[in-house]
């Protein structure tokens, strides 16, 4: 069986009259190398009665997990099943913009000079139908260009469902992480291969309240464990970067983490680097409203900064 150029990986869960709307713009495709994998984790039949409507137009393999997975285990579930050269994962409340888009994706395969290609977006609030679209600028290229971990400032990348990846990465998706999933994978990744942008956009991203990473904000049960995760995983020498030892700042500040304690309540497992408590210091004996204040507390960040620089807490 000759292998397709792509492959469209999509891991579902219910919902379906989202996952119409994607599956409209996948068979409205001009490009048609393709074949679609979907991985279920509904515990329902809803996906799967859909799935039929949709066999006749394009190419669909389709799995039931035996019990639900999960993110990020239900994409990469799905990741392992591809045969295609090429993987496009699609969560199942986004879709393509155009017509042509998966056309793109594959003649920037043509040019591109990494095996990591990513496009502009739309997001689009599916609650309030507000739209605002994004194209990496040269400026934020630049950051990427220059470190990885800038990603910590803003996640320039998008949603995973504005990537289009060559199918030889043996690490996807860390299943340990939910919160900040993506941009783990995305710095994990740029730092082996680079990035090539297509800067207009070709994905619509649906934004609901109901997503993971809305339900997971400002949750310190979530936000902490994984932050400290991350940071072990990175090493605190990512922190060199300014944007990403200010957002560790701001995930100290933002929730309200006065001592080293409240860290150890929700992650005893990990010792605490010397880089965090040294944040801490700074911010334990200040009023919350004055760290609030948007110049004062990126001043303070920046001397913490320098602090740890000058005393090497900002290495491996």
């Amino acid at each position: 069986m000759v292998k397709p150029f792509v492959s469209i990986c999509i891991p579902a869960y219910k919902r379906p009259e989202f996952l119409v709307r994607l599956l409209d713009s996948i068979g409205n495709q001009t490009y048609s190398d393709f074949e679609v994998v979907i991985t279920d984790d509904s515990s329902d039949e809803s996906v799967a009665h859909l799935i039929k409507l949709y066999s006749s137009r394009f190419t669909i393999h389709y799995y039931k997990n035996p019990k639900a997975l999960g993110t990020p285990a239900n994409w990469n579930a799905a990741i392992r099943l591809a045969r295609g050269e090429w993987i496009k994962l699609m969560h199942d409340d986004d879709w393509f913009e155009n017509s042509n888009s998966l056309e793109i994706f594959f003649m920037a395969t043509k040019t591109a000079t990494s095996p990591f290609i990513f496009s502009g977006f739309r997001n689009l609030d599916i609650e309030t139908n507000h739209s605002e679209q994004y194209v990496l600028t040269a400026w934020h290229a630049h950051l990427l260009r220059k470190n990885p971990f800038n990603l910590l400032k803003k996640n320039f990348i998008g949603h995973p469902s504005t990537t289009f990846i060559k199918n030889d990465t043996r690490e996807w998706y860390d299943e340990n992480l939910k919160w900040v999933v993506d941009i783990e994978f995305y710095t994990r990744t740029l730092l082996k291969t680079g990035f090539y942008a297509i800067r207009q956009p070709l994905v619509n991203l649906g934004i609901s309240s109901h997503q993971v990473t809305k339900t997971a904000f400002r949750q310190p049960g979530i936000e902490i464990p994984e932050n400290l995760y991350l940071l072990n995983k990175i090493s605190p020498a990512a922190l060199k970067a300014l944007f990403a030892y200010d957002y560790f700042w701001r995930f100290i500040r933002n929730l309200s983490i006065r001592n080293t304690d409240m860290i150890q309540t929700y992650c005893p497992e990990y010792s605490i680097p010397a880089v965090i408590k040294l944040m801490i210091s700074y911010q334990k004996h200040l009023p919350a409203g004055v760290l609030k204040i948007g110049f004062v507390s990126k001043s303070i960040m920046l001397i913490s900064y320098l602090h740890g620089r000058s005393f090497g807490m900002l290495k491996k």
